[in-house]
C-alpha cells in the first residue's frame, strides 16, 4: 500500500512539474508576443523591456536576440543592436536575415578597421568552420560516423565484387569526412570555450595602455566596434582589434557576445 501511495505521489509531483513547466513556457511565449506587438506599434522601449525580461529569466533564442537587436537599432543604440545580432548569428550562423541586418548596423559605426591580411587557405578554413555551430558539427560528425558503420556492415553483407568496391569507396569517403568534421568540431568547441568576443556599447571609449584609470590613452574606439577579449584584471579587460591594436578598457564599456 505504501508503494502505491509513493507512486501516486510521484505521479502527482510529475504532473505538477509538467503543468508548471507548460505554464512557464506559455508565459514566456506571451511575453515574447507582447514584445513583438510593442515593436509593431513602434513602442521600442517597451519591446526591449519585454525581450530583456525573457533574457533575465535565462531564455535564449535566435528570434529573441534578432528581435531585440532590431528594437535597439530602431532606438538608435547601435552598440546593443550589433551585440544582439552577433548573439543571434552565433546561434544561427547561416541566417541571411541576421547577416543582412548586422551589415546594415555595422555601416552606422564610426570605426572602420582593416583586418590584418590572412593567407587565403586560412580564410577558407575559417569560412568552413563558421558554417555551423558546435552542435551542428556534432550532428554532421554523427552522420558521417553512421555512414562509416553502415558501409562496414554492408561490405561484409554484399557478395558482388562491384558492390563491395562501391561500399568500400563510400566507407573511405565517410571515414575522411568523419575525421574532417571531428577536427572542425574540436576546433569549434575550443574556440567557443576559450575565445571571447565583445561589442563596445558606450559612445566613445578611451583605450588605456594598462588597466589603470591614470594610464595614458592608447587610442579611442566607439560604439558598435567588435573586439576580442583576451584578459581581465579587476574591472578592466584587455582587448585586441582586428587591425592588431591592443589596450585596456573598463569591463562595463563592452558586453560579451
Amino acid at each position: 500500500m505504501l508503494r502505491i501511495r509513493k507512486k501516486i505521489l510521484l505521479c502527482f509531483i510529475s504532473i505538477l512539474f509538467i503543468s508548471n513547466s507548460f505554464s512557464f513556457a506559455q508565459n514566456e511565449e506571451k511575453i515574447f508576443q507582447q514584445g513583438n506587438e510593442y515593436f509593431q506599434q513602434r513602442q521600442y522601449e517597451q519591446a526591449i523591456e519585454s525581450y530583456r525580461k525573457l533574457i533575465n529569466s535565462g531564455y535564449e533564442g535566435t528570434a529573441l536576440f534578432y528581435n531585440l537587436g532590431n528594437a535597439y537599432y530602431r532606438e538608435g543604440k547601435i552598440g546593443y543592436a550589433i551585440l544582439y545580432y552577433e548573439k543571434a548569428l552565433k546561434l544561427s550562423p547561416g541566417d541571411e536575415d541576421i547577416k543582412h541586418n548586422l551589415a546594415i548596423a555595422n555601416l552606422k559605426t564610426i570605426d572602420k578597421l582593416e583586418s590584418l591580411p590572412k593567407f587565403f587557405l586560412f580564410e577558407w578554413w575559417e569560412g568552413l568552420l563558421a558554417l555551423f555551430t558546435a552542435s551542428g558539427w556534432i550532428i554532421i560528425s554523427y552522420i558521417f560516423y553512421l555512414l562509416l558503420i553502415f558501409s562496414i556492415a554492408f561490405y561484409f553483407y554484399v557478395r558482388n565484387t562491384f558492390q563491395q568496391k562501391v561500399v568500400l569507396i563510400s566507407g573511405l569517403a565517410g571515414f575522411i569526412l568523419l575525421i574532417l568534421s571531428s577536427t572542425l568540431l574540436v576546433i569549434k568547441l575550443n574556440e567557443e570555450l576559450n575565445t571571447k568576443n565583445g561589442v563596445v556599447v558606450e559612445n566613445t571609449v578611451n583605450v588605456k595602455l594598462s588597466p589603470d584609470s591614470g594610464s595614458n590613452d592608447a587610442f579611442i574606439i566607439h560604439e558598435g566596434l567588435k573586439v576580442r577579449l583576451e584578459d581581465k584584471v579587476d574591472k578592466w579587460v584587455k582587448i585586441r582589434l582586428e587591425d592588431g591594436k591592443v589596450g585596456w578598457i573598463k569591463e562595463s564599456n563592452t558586453k560579451v557576445i
